[in-house]
């Protein structure tokens, strides 16, 4: 008998938890797996690292990261009330399922989307309502049927990993004929052309969620948001941790969002170089999805397994999901220009030209 045998709850025991995209360590390669931006986070953050007062570590941080959440409003447009911090999105989007999902609860999300969706939700030992995106992954007519009587919807929008956005009049409809409490995870939204932080005005049932990890270039300081109305933040706040924050992150943050021109100078590279990569994918045979986020989503003339084995190889790094929707595809990060010109210039992509 394993010494864990029948200590953990059962929904615990059976689930299959997060798997990330890897972070090999055995060489030097050219990453464009876990969609992190490939250039540095503003000059500002520097700054404050070397100016910060390390004897305050002896203490607790602001446990309500209240200069943080101002810092975020701002961003968003909206007063401090309508912020709740946590030690990235993820950590958010966990705040968010622990409040209003419990065992035998139904929680509804997309497929194919983010993996972390299925495994909150079966944290909670909640059941699955899954909506298969139709076949150019987009939403189905009848998804306001699909998810009746869930207690909570996530989409993301840009959505992981297919890159393109559903459009804001859908979700707006869908968020007002939804019972429950929509999460609209916008992690990407920084590399798109709109942004529903509008439908958290309009509607009382609407979390959107943020981070620095993309648009910033903070994905190792762990920093993200919630919008939503006062009522729903300050029970999401019942919720969370007590110190979900660190000093050094709400410090970092709050001058991070503070440099909004070295914030839209990095998005505007990344954006240039993705229509570039995406023309030379094209005339390479490559089927190319529409992307408003900083990735790819590409069907390669060849096998997609063996097309991402061939990569690795060359030392270049991409992510492959397998899966019956996903398994003809991969996903690629949009880099600099430099890295995108080594991928260009591997011989499983010129020789599909």
């Amino acid at each position: 008998m394993a010494d864990s045998d029948g200590l953990f709850r059962k929904n615990i025991a059976a689930m299959h938890g997060y798997v990330p995209g890897e972070q090999p360590r055995d060489r030097q390669y050219v990453k464009l797996n876990t969609n992190e931006n490939p250039y540095p986070p503003s000059p500002a953050v520097g700054e404050v690292l070397n100016a910060f007062d390390w004897a305050w570590l002896n203490r607790y941080p602001d446990p309500l990261a209240d200069s943080a959440r101002d810092a975020a409003a701002g961003v968003m447009g909206v007063e401090r009330d309508w912020i709740l911090t946590g030690n990235g999105s993820d950590d958010i989007l966990t705040i968010v399922t622990r409040a209003f999902v419990g065992e035998g609860d139904d929680l509804a999300y997309f497929e194919p989307s983010y993996s972390l969706y299925p495994v909150l939700t079966d944290i909670q030992g909640a059941n699955h309502r899954v909506v298969v995106l139709t076949g150019d992954f987009e939403m189905p007519e009848d998804t306001p049927e699909q998810i009746e009587g869930s207690r909570l919807l996530f989409i993301a929008r840009p959505n992981a990993p297919t890159g393109n956005s559903l459009p804001l009049g859908k979700v707006d409809e869908l968020c007002a004929a939804f019972g429950g409490v929509v999460v609209i995870d916008e992690a990407y939204v920084d590399f798109g052309d709109d942004s529903c932080v509008e439908l958290v005005r309009r509607h009382g049932n609407v979390v959107v969620t943020r981070t620095v990890s993309k648009g910033y270039s903070l994905a190792g300081v762990r920093f993200g948001w919630a919008c939503a109305q006062p009522h729903l933040i300050a029970g999401l706040m019942t919720v969370k941790d007590s110190y979900n924050v660190n000093a050094l992150t709400q410090a970092v943050a709050v001058a991070a969002l503070a440099d909004q021109p070295h914030f839209q100078a990095n998005v505007a590279r990344i954006r240039a170089t993705r229509e570039r990569v995406v023309v030379a994918l094209t005339a390479a045979g490559f089927e190319v999805l529409p992307s408003a986020a900083n990735f790819l989503f590409v069907k390669p003339p060849i096998a997609a397994d063996q097309f991402m084995a061939e990569l690795r190889e060359a030392g270049v790094l991409i992510r492959y999901f397998g899966g019956a929707r996903t398994r003809d595809y991969v996903r690629i990060t949009i880099g600099t220009d430099e890295e995108m010109d080594v991928l260009l210039a591997v011989p499983c992509v010129r020789r599909c030209d």
